[in-house]
């Protein structure tokens, strides 16, 4: 995993140093952009793998840079945000962001973070021998795990490495109920530091994706009171 590129951007160089710093030391190549406007630029020039993005910027904010982002291209984001800063947080989440942390912030819980993403973001090299990496079928919708992709009636969508992974994990074990606690733990990978909405935002986003009527969810579906399962009707390509 070493040697991808991150670009980190946020307008206090005490923090973007300090995390580029700790990048580094696990052999990530890495570039600090100070505004949103330099971030943008950076992104066209050279696209980085994982971009860990404070919110609140000088120019273009970090919102603006994620709806630019997320409307051409799968680009992993980590937001910064700040601990009173929920309402963008979730807007955030909702534009496409994988995972965002909260300053104060540990450097090795962010680097935890971005090691995380960025591997969930990449089909491992034997991805084609694994048998959990079959084809997973649901009428209309088609999920490739070795390809990570998602058609819906044979067109390609766009889903965030965090969208595809949660998909696919509820997608595997059709008909069981999960709660977000076991949703966080088990796709994300920790619980701690997190809160419940993060869960919610990336199951709206799915459904807009997946779903014919998203206000009436034929796949994910809500338990009320325990949390959201995907619906049977499900079969799993075998291999020839």
């Amino acid at each position: 995993m070493a040697g991808e590129r991150i670009l980190v951007v946020d307008d206090e160089p005490s923090i973007s140093e300090v995390v580029a710093l700790y990048l580094r030391r696990e052999g990530f190549e890495v570039e600090i952009a100070a505004d949103g406007d330099v971030a943008l630029e950076m992104i066209s020039r050279r696209r980085p793998d994982l971009l860990v993005l404070d919110l609140m910027l000088p120019g273009v904010d970090g919102l603006a840079i994620t709806r630019q982002v997320r409307s051409g291209a799968s680009l992993p984001i980590i937001m910064l945000t700040a601990r009173g800063e929920e309402i963008d947080r979730v807007l955030g989440l909702e534009l496409g962001a994988d995972d965002y942390v909260t300053k104060p912030f540990s450097p090795r819980e962010l680097v935890a973070r971005v090691k995380a993403v960025l591997r969930r973001s990449q089909p491992p090299a034997d991805a084609l021998r694994d048998p959990a990496t079959a084809p997973i079928v649901a009428g209309a919708l088609r999920i490739d795990p070795a390809a990570r992709s998602v058609a819906l009636d044979g067109v390609a969508l766009s889903l965030t490495a965090r969208e595809f992974d949660l998909l696919t994990f509820m997608a595997r074990r059709p008909g069981h109920v999960f709660t977000r606690e076991q949703l966080l733990d088990q796709v994300w990978g920790y619980t701690f530091a997190s809160d419940m909405s993060t869960v919610t935002v990336h199951i709206r986003r799915l459904r807009e994706k997946i779903e014919d009527d998203p206000t009436t969810p034929r796949r994910l579906l809500t338990v009320w009171g325990v949390g959201y399962k995907f619906e049977a009707g499900y079969s799993t390509e075998r291999n020839s």
